[in-house]
């Protein structure tokens, strides 16, 4: 087992011999006659474990070494024991403040000078040891939570798509409304995390449609008033799936399932809420769920122009949809069509309703 390290750091030849004859037999040892000199070997050498350091030298004296040792964070670990012929309480005072683990009054005995080094030594091994341990433990948390984090978002990307495959057989649907709500999202200057919660709680907007009956929600025309109504209740059902949640995502999925369909002037569904009551999240996806609705073929029309959908997001700014989101949504162009190019839907695309 190699020796632990000590830069001494004195002014006096007769100090470093007489310091060199203390731990020579115990520690590897450096040499340093000044205080810069003392910093370029400290810089330089990552194996110094402790550095005894005199208070009184010519041009730079320790305090002020001390004080640039502990302000670098390559250094700052390294434990500094003053070793000085001052016993004076506002030197030990300003020493302590200034990071010092210790001081040796001079002339230094050699059994104080290696019961203190011994000490400080093996506290610095303890807590370099609790570092490791805690970085460890830290780098085992992150790599978990990143699991977590990919198996929770696998989970709502599947579920939001097994709702969207009962009236949608590739289940392209959910992950466009996906997209796009990212992408407003970026647009109107939402923080990352904002963006990337808003993104995975819009899959799951559809998740009601699993409530649904097929004869209702697969009939290959338009629906009457009473089955509309029935299809309608696919907000509460979501609301329902998804339940009540302390995770601040589940709790944003629950609000986009139950209120994309609101509209901003009132008079949508299922709580006829209007304007900014409505919240963000359901605003942000009704704005993409029209525009997906336009885009997608129906059994009774056909899918209508890129162009055409924007004419309607822009018509229905005010009305149905948030204006500020709407305009928002308008500039998204070049962006909406790479999105469509990327999840397009299958030739098998089944009725959707709602």
């Amino acid at each position: 087992m190699s020796l632990q390290t000590i830069l001494v750091v004195d002014d006096s030849p007769e100090v470093l011999d007489a310091m060199k004859s203390i731990l020579k037999r115990h520690y590897a040892l450096r040499m340093a006659t000044n205080g810069r000199l003392a910093l370029q070997i400290a810089l330089s050498d990552s194996q110094i474990d402790l550095i005894l350091l005199d208070v009184m030298m010519p041009e730079m004296d320790g305090f002020e070494v001390c004080r640039q040792l502990k302000s670098n964070e390559h250094t700052c670990h390294i434990p500094v024991i003053f070793v000085t012929e001052r016993n004076v309480v506002e030197d030990e005072s300003r020493g302590f403040s200034l990071g010092a683990a210790d001081y040796i009054s001079k002339p230094a005995s050699a059994p104080r000078v290696l019961a203190r080094v011994a000490t400080h030594i093996t506290l610095a091994n303890h807590r370099r040891h609790l570092e490791d341990l805690v970085r460890q433990r830290t780098l085992l948390l992150e790599s978990k939570t990143r699991e977590l984090e990919a198996t929770r978002m696998e989970i709502l990307h599947r579920l939001g798509r097994a709702g969207d495959y009962r009236d949608n057989e590739t289940g392209m649907h959910v992950l466009r409304i996906s997209h796009y709500v990212s992408l407003l999202g970026k647009k109107i200057g939402l923080v990352a995390s904002e963006i990337e919660s808003l993104g995975q709680a819009a899959l799951m907007h559809d998740i009601g449609k699993i409530g649904v009956p097929d004869q209702i929600l697969l009939k290959p025309g338009e629906l009457t008033a009473d089955e509309f109504a029935v299809v309608k209740r696919h907000c509460e059902i979501g609301a329902d799936i998804i339940g009540m949640h302390e995770s601040p995502l589940l709790q944003m999925c629950r609000t986009v399932a139950l209120t994309h369909h609101e509209r901003w002037d009132g008079a949508g569904y299922p709580c006829g809420l209007a304007g900014v009551n409505i919240p963000l999240a359901g605003r942000m996806t009704a704005v993409a769920d029209v525009f997906d609705a336009l885009t997608s073929n129906r059994p009774f029309r056909a899918c209508w122009s890129v162009d055409a959908a924007i004419d309607k997001i822009r018509a229905e700014a005010g009305h149905g949809l948030d204006p500020s989101l709407a305009n928002a949504f308008l500039e998204l162009r070049p962006e909406l069509d790479g999105i469509m190019a990327t999840f397009p839907d299958g030739l098998g695309e089944r009725a959707h309703h709602g």
